[in-house]
């Protein structure tokens, strides 16, 4: 049972960041689409940088008694892609919430000047 212990670690996690976008409605509350796509993109990316850094002997597969043992390819276990997606996942929702506070910083300066210079008379 405790090679279920990682994966099991990385799917709460997950877990938990579905809930803190649903509360804030980030990423997939707000956009589902865009969020997806920005979200496959970066998964897709990490996993071709793995998948070259395994031909090139950079990486290798360290074994666990924490892992599955399942494997995705030779030396790629279905943890990574799971990590790898917890890791764009949390860049994704970071770089919203950033985002969403400078809009709402700017908007408050912008009030607290009256309103100056956004273009009304």
């Amino acid at each position: 049972m405790s090679g279920f212990a990682y994966l099991g670690a990385l799917l709460v996690s997950l877990g938990g960041l579905a809930l803190f976008d649903h509360r804030f409605r980030l990423a997939f509350w707000d956009d589902a689409r865009r969020a997806a796509w920005t979200l496959g993109v970066g998964v897709v990316g990490f996993l071709l940088w793995d998948v070259a850094g395994l031909a090139l002997g950079i990486f290798a597969h360290g074994g666990s008694a924490h892992m599955t043992g399942l494997l995705l390819a030779p030396d790629l276990p279905v943890e990574e892609l799971v990590f790898l997606t917890l890791l764009c996942y949390v860049a994704l929702l970071v770089w919203v919430g950033f985002e969403r506070s400078a809009r709402l910083r700017a908007a408050g300066a912008r009030a607290l000047r009256g309103g100056a210079g956004d273009g009304a008379p």
